[in-house]
């Protein structure tokens, strides 16, 4: 199993530290959690001026940053060495860091922030920090699972948010997690512990238009409001960048399917937290229950898999456009 960005961070409050650390991974949040834990806490506030460096890439060599690392400490039991932006070094330098690492100064931490892209494992580099210390490669977090990590960051922040608006939040931020935290951060200056994070919230907080955005466009396709869906697609065709086709096709996947499990369900009153929605919000769905067959919604399902496939120019000829792709596709799901 890969180590989390939470169980790093244990094992340097347990006073576990390796003498040097590769912090790397497509989602640069996880690197600036762990790169902040340690830029805050391996060293002494007081001590930091003499026992802890921190040096960019581009304005630092390998060579500067082994001196660096050969210091002893002063002030603490250890010298930290944090270099951010560690991409940013010349490539032909990393292999000196093999000889370094053969003996590496047992007083010293040096962490490498790696950003963006991955070191090269065939490199000595990456094979003498693999033997020495430990590779951190952040978890790559796909569309689908934004929501549901914006829904566990709350919680351990002390709120709730429900599902539909951790869902408007992934699809009008992204997987930027750095982004989110920050937009969680804000919100929770109206949400005391405890509190509940609501869909006008999230809009407000967001900036977004109360009548064009996924979740109002959910809403009326639920109500068959062939009009305001129109009006909603074209909105969204005009800002194809705040809003691609791509977040919206996983949205209309994860409210269709909801209006499913609300079609089955047995005990109505137990909607709200089988479709992890606010209470309030089980009328929309049950609206959309009335429109919309099982079978009708079976075939929208798949109205769905061919416009996301086609979206990412599977079974498409290259002559239909996004938008066209979206118009298409919402027309077919109300009629």
């Amino acid at each position: 199993m890969a180590l989390t960005d939470k169980a790093l961070i244990a094992e340097l409050q347990a006073g576990h530290y390796k003498p040097v650390y590769l912090l790397t991974g497509e989602q640069n949040y996880f690197i600036d959690v762990v790169s902040d834990y340690m830029e805050q806490h391996i060293v002494e506030e007081s001590a930091r001026d003499f026992d802890q460096a921190v040096v960019y890439g581009k304005e630092t060599t390998m060579g500067n940053v082994i001196a660096l690392s050969k210091m002893f400490p002063i002030m603490s039991p250890r010298r930290l060495v944090l270099v951010k932006e560690a991409q940013d070094i010349n490539a032909k330098e990393w292999d000196l860091l093999e000889k370094y690492l053969a003996a590496p100064s047992p007083q010293t931490v040096l962490a490498f922030c790696y950003r963006h892209k991955s070191l090269d494992k065939r490199t000595k580099a990456y094979k003498a920090i693999a033997k020495a210390g430990v590779v951190f490669e952040g978890e790559r977090i796909y569309d689908s699972k934004v929501p549901g990590w914006i829904t566990s960051r709350a919680r351990e922040d002390g709120r709730t948010i429900d599902s539909d608006s951790a869902q408007l939040m992934a699809n009008q931020i992204g997987t930027d997690l750095g982004k989110i935290v920050a937009e969680l951060k804000k919100l929770y200056i109206a949400v005391p512990q405890g509190g509940q994070i609501t869909r006008e919230m999230v809009m407000e907080q967001i900036g977004m238009s109360k009548e064009f955005n996924v979740f109002e466009l959910q809403n009326a396709i639920g109500r068959r409001d062939i009009m305001l869906c129109n009006r909603i697609v074209n909105y969204f065709i005009a800002n194809p960048k705040a809003n691609p086709i791509q977040m919206i096709i996983p949205s209309l996947y994860g409210y269709l399917l909801k209006v499913m499990y609300y079609h089955q369900l047995e005990d109505k009153s137990q909607a709200a937290s089988v479709l992890g929605c606010n209470p309030y919000f089980v009328k929309d769905y049950e609206v959309a229950a009335r429109n919309y067959s099982l079978g009708k919604l079976a075939t929208c399902i798949g109205y769905l898999y061919e416009a996301d496939l086609r979206s990412k120019g599977v079974r498409n000829a290259g002559t239909t456009t996004d938008g066209e792709l979206l118009k298409e596709l919402v027309f077919k799901i109300i009629h």
